[in-house]
């Protein structure tokens, strides 16, 4: 299996802020773990505004066939967590798939 990412899976949600701590809680206990065991890599942000908290997960792929293989045939598809309705302001409709162009990382 290729050791370098070729695709990124981007996910993006919102929640409010007073509910927010929790949320991240549960995206690392719940949506996390899945990725790590399978992805090459995993990367979870937060940006706290005033009326949200946006939260943005991207998994990274060797290839298009094995991320296909993780979402069980559609790549696009978002797969949400149990409790997502529960935190989240909207469930989102759809994930972005990139393909990664220059990938360099420990520069300095």
């Amino acid at each position: 299996m290729p050791t370098q990412p070729t695709i990124a899976r981007i996910w993006r949600g919102r929640t409010r802020p007073d509910v927010a701590d929790s949320y991240e809680a549960y995206i690392k206990a719940d949506g996390i773990p899945p990725l790590e065991k399978t992805a090459l890599g995993v990367q979870l942000f937060r940006e706290d505004r005033e009326h949200e908290s946006w939260f943005t997960t991207i998994s990274y792929w060797p290839d298009l066939k094995s991320m296909t293989a993780f979402t069980k045939g559609e790549p696009t598809k978002v797969h949400h967590l149990a409790r997502d309705a529960e935190f989240l302001i909207e469930l989102p409709e759809f994930i972005q798939i990139h393909r990664i162009l220059v990938d360099r990382q420990g520069l300095r």
